[in-house]
């Protein structure tokens, strides 16, 4: 499912136009990612919830090569499914 997709079943499911439905999901999108860069951590129960992670810098290999290449630190979003997400899917 894409997100003109998720947008179209959401309107249907709602019973709400498709524009509605569009910043309904602009804004959930957007409040994750701005508490995700304050560092908080976000949890829908029997969801999921995401988080961030700082990655340490290392050294990684080129496959072409073999060269060994220096990989920068970077912060890296993580999701963990909840229990009834979890149960859903199995």
């Amino acid at each position: 499912m894409n997100k003109t997709q998720l947008i179209d079943s959401m309107a249907a499911d709602a019973g709400i136009s498709k524009a509605s439905a569009k910043k309904a999901l602009e804004s959930f999108l957007g409040n994750v990612e701005g508490s995700l860069k304050s560092g908080n951590r976000v949890s829908l129960v029997g969801f999921g919830s995401w988080s961030v992670s700082n990655r340490a810098a290392r050294e990684g290999r080129n496959p072409q090569t073999g060269k060994t290449i220096k990989i920068a630190a970077k912060n890296v979003v993580k999701f963990k499914a909840g229990s009834d997400l979890g149960k859903a899917v199995n």
